[in-house]
């Protein structure tokens, strides 16, 4: 089965950078979009940002100019760059992506634990 495992979330300094990693890892055949999403206490999971298998990137309007997502299909491994950290972006930060296990023929949406970042003023 596959799964999405994300690292590098803790605590900075506002104004300072931080950079999440997710890596999907076992019976992986291929993978479509990924994503990042952030859950701040008592909110909703919202979309941070997204990137296709070609590359493709969108971000939501509060991170726009700030945070960078990239992508290396050769590690099945996802990264988000945060420069320019601000106290309300501290969350609990999610990994995403849409995942073909090998032997079948559709695509299923899974989800990371999870990495906390935390943004001091």
């Amino acid at each position: 089965q596959a799964r999405l495992v994300e690292s590098g979330g803790g605590l900075v300094q506002a104004g300072g950078s931080l950079r999440l990693s997710c890596a999907a890892s076992g019976n992986i055949g291929s993978i479509d979009d990924m994503g990042w999403y952030r859950q701040a206490p008592g909110k909703q999971r919202d979309l941070v940002a997204a990137i296709t298998s070609g590359g493709s990137t969108n971000y939501a309007d509060s991170v726009k100019g700030r945070f960078t997502m990239s992508r290396d299909n050769a590690k099945n491994t996802v990264y988000l760059q945060m420069n320019g950290l601000k106290p309300e972006d501290t969350a609990v930060y999610f990994c995403n992506a849409k995942i073909r296990e090998r032997g079948r023929g559709y695509f299923l949406t899974y989800w990371g634990q999870g990495t906390q970042v935390t943004v001091s003023s």
